[in-house]
């Protein structure tokens, strides 16, 4: 996990520690949830939603910010919840989060791969594929068929609440969000974020509430859906709920109720199932929850009961919770006799069409109707204008109609109210918390409460409320850490003892092992480089010796299995004089041997033309006149070094003046060669360099040496 990493307002220096987190939806916005996360060259993308107020590509994330081929992984937090539209605009507000699915995996380059749960899969090829049968839109603004959702039905890879999944460095944990059956938060340890999508805290008749993940979390990207308000009580909202819907049977009215078919429609039948059985002059009032899927959706809930609260699971083993004994299921308007009060579930949930949005024209005219709104309504759909109560609305045939019927809110929405979400920050103590699907006003009213709320804590928190395509930049530095395995870890390391061995990065994880363990730990074979280069040297071995072990300190000296003598330089490099003119080195090639290795080869290329060498090789031994030595040296390059004493290389200088002489002139030769010409007295020379002459009378200069 990310437990050691720190905020630093410094410099960035490596781009890989920033962590980047941009919405392409659901930014200052509720609608078409879609953020994308970088970080160490992995990039995660959240959500692929789409947005309730537009159609076609408008309706789309933003998803021309970014290359699709780049995305690693795509993880749904929640499932898609139907919506029977004749528009395509007019789809459930759930379906923010993942519409746009069948879009980017058949539509774009992506190429990555993408999870959801169990039970949002179970789902997802049944409600898209009625979404697009049902979507009533000109074939050029269809985003895909169905050909498509079947194909990307197949790349969809299910898992488990708290199931922990690990693949080319990327490694993320599902949990319980408790919003609707399936839906899931995301933990993410390649940066330490937990993002929640749409969550709950709240237990209801039959989900759990969102879980709290155990583990320490850097960034906490949460939404903000309802900003600063605060839910009524659980049941004193089932009992105003339940008291509207009596009133208006009770005079005579029909109860309108536009829902979503999977999601808080269940829990809606739960109580009304409940409060009908307890209440028996409403017998022969119905209830019909009319939507094509209800029978799969109910099927859904049965498969996965091991999902729901404890609850519910211990009544499911008396009886199933989920048939209702009051509550008949409509498929289509042909079998519905609109004759007397009755309560009606219809999706879509936000009047935008289908049958809820029929119904609801035929029944607002009469007064004693009543419309009972209880899930979040998008800004900018006819329930969120209905809730102002407006005179009269527009028809989908564009006729005004009056708005008699009574208008009620009672939030059943199955999202944090600002005590929630404020708690659920608090104990989640992360130091960056990001917000998003939330309107900008009240994201920016969050965004300020939480401040205050947390500006007396002693570790600070930051709040983010990015708009869309506006990235988010934070710079983690953190400590890296190495473990030894293999022979390495054989042995008990002792103090300030050196390691040596090969580092091997994997997943952002950093092991040290010997070279011989690569095959096992990593299924790599390795192969060693034998350096062999020659290098021309004209000078003795025993002055090679000499340099070199004023470099390197004492050396071993050897005779190969050739009878070559060799010099062998800090266990790993081997010098031998092939020849009266060339060295060869050989060295097994690593990184630390070929750097001595430089190091030998300047050393040897600079011993000719060495001050040192001049005078070691100023040997009496090898001058015997100085007029002879003198014209000799003008024609020879060849100066014997007498080996005779190698222990005490002092001995091997000679201070007379004839042996200082043949020292200068070789010195000069060696500095200068060509340039160097006799005069016609043999006491002079003569050094020409470009345009430069120096004269040089060696008996004067050795006198006054």
């Amino acid at each position: 996990m990310a437990s050691q990493r720190t905020h630093f307002e410094i410099p960035i220096n490596d781009e890989n520690d920033v962590l980047q987190i941009t919405a392409l939806g659901a930014g200052n916005e509720v609608g078409r949830s879609c953020l994308v996360i970088q970080y160490k060259g992995k990039t995660i993308m959240l959500d692929a939603g789409i947005h309730p107020a537009y159609t076609g590509l408008a309706a789309l994330p933003f998803y021309d910010e970014i290359d699709p081929a780049t995305v690693d992984a795509l993880l749904i937090t929640i499932d898609l919840i139907h919506l029977q539209n004749r528009i395509l605009p007019l789809f459930s507000f759930h379906l923010d989060h993942a519409a746009s699915l069948p879009y980017f995996l058949e539509k774009t380059t992506f190429q990555g791969r993408v999870f959801m749960t169990h039970p949002t899969k179970a789902i997802y090829k049944w409600l898209l594929s009625d979404y697009v049968r049902v979507s009533n839109v000109a074939l050029d603004d269809m985003l895909y068929d169905e050909q498509d959702l079947l194909r990307s039905y197949d790349k969809i890879e299910a898992v488990d609440y708290h199931q922990e999944v690990e693949f080319e460095g990327i490694k993320f944990t599902s949990y319980n969000a408790g919003h609707v059956l399936g839906a899931a938060m995301f933990l993410i340890e390649i940066a330490g974020i937990l993002y929640t999508g749409d969550y709950s805290r709240e237990e209801d008749r039959h989900l759990m509430a969102a879980e709290l993940p155990s583990v320490r979390i850097d960034v906490l990207i949460t939404e903000s859906t309802y900003g600063v308000q605060s839910h009524e009580p659980r049941l004193e909202k089932e009992a105003r709920f339940t008291g509207l819907v009596h009133d208006i049977v009770q005079r005579g009215g029909r109860c309108l109720m536009p829902v979503f078919a999977l999601g808080r429609a269940q829990e809606l039948l739960l109580i009304l199932d409940e409060y009908w059985k307890a209440h028996p002059e409403l017998e022969s009032v119905p209830i019909y929850y009319a939507s094509s899927l209800a029978k799969k959706c109910i099927a859904v809930y049965q498969t996965y009961i091991n999902m729901m609260n404890e609850k519910i699971r211990k009544q499911f083993a008396i009886n199933n919770p989920f048939i209702f004994n009051h509550i008949s299921n409509l498929k289509n308007m042909d079998d519905f006799d609109d004759v007397g009060p009755c309560v009606m579930m219809a999706s879509p949930g936000m009047l935008q069409s289908g049958l809820s949005r029929e119904l609801f024209e035929r029944w607002c005219p009469d007064k004693r109707n009543g419309l009972v709104i209880t899930g979040y309504c998008v800004e900018g759909t006819l329930a969120r204008h209905a809730m102002t109560e407006p005179p009269e609305i527009i028809s989908m045939s564009g006729a005004t109609i009056p708005l008699r019927m009574s208008v009620n809110y009672v939030s059943f929405s199955a999202h944090v109210d600002f005590i929630q979400n404020s708690q659920f920050i608090d104990e989640i103590k992360a130091p960056h918390v990001v917000l998003v699907h939330g309107e900008t006003n009240s994201m920016a009213r969050l965004k300020s409460a939480l401040q205050s709320k947390f500006a007396e804590r002693d570790d600070k928190v930051k709040i983010y409320s990015p708009k869309n395509c506006e990235p988010v930049r934070l710079y983690f530095r953190g400590e890296k850490l190495a473990k030894a395995i293999g022979r390495l870890a054989a042995k008990y390391p002792i103090e300030n003892q050196i390691v040596s061995g090969i580092i091997v990065s994997k997943d952002f994880q950093f092991n040290i092992m010997d070279a011989n363990d690569l095959k096992d730990f990593c299924g790599i074979s390795t192969s060693t480089i034998m350096q062999k280069p020659t290098i021309a040297y004209n000078s003795s071995f025993s002055l090679l010796k000499y340099h070199l072990e004023q470099m390197f300190g004492t050396l071993e000296e050897t005779l190969d299995n050739e009878h070559v003598p060799t010099l062998t330089i800090l266990n790993s490099i081997e010098v031998k004089h092939i020849s009266k003119s060339q060295l060869r080195l050989e060295w097994s090639s690593t990184s630390m041997n070929d750097k001595i290795a430089d190091s030998v080869i300047a050393v040897i290329l600079n011993i000719e033309n060495s001050p040192a060498s001049v005078k070691i090789t100023s040997h009496p031994h090898h001058t015997h006149v100085l007029e002879d030595n003198y014209n000799n040296m003008m024609d020879d390059d060849n100066i014997n070094f007498n080996e005779k004493d190698p222990k005490n290389i002092e001995n091997l200088i000679d201070t007379t003046s004839q042996s200082r002489i043949f020292a200068v002139v070789t010195y000069l030769k060696n500095q200068f060669g060509e340039a160097i010409s006799k005069e016609n007295s043999e006491s002079e020379i003569l050094v020409k360099v470009d345009n430069s002459c120096a004269e040089i009378n060696i008996n004067t200069m050795v006198n006054n040496y």
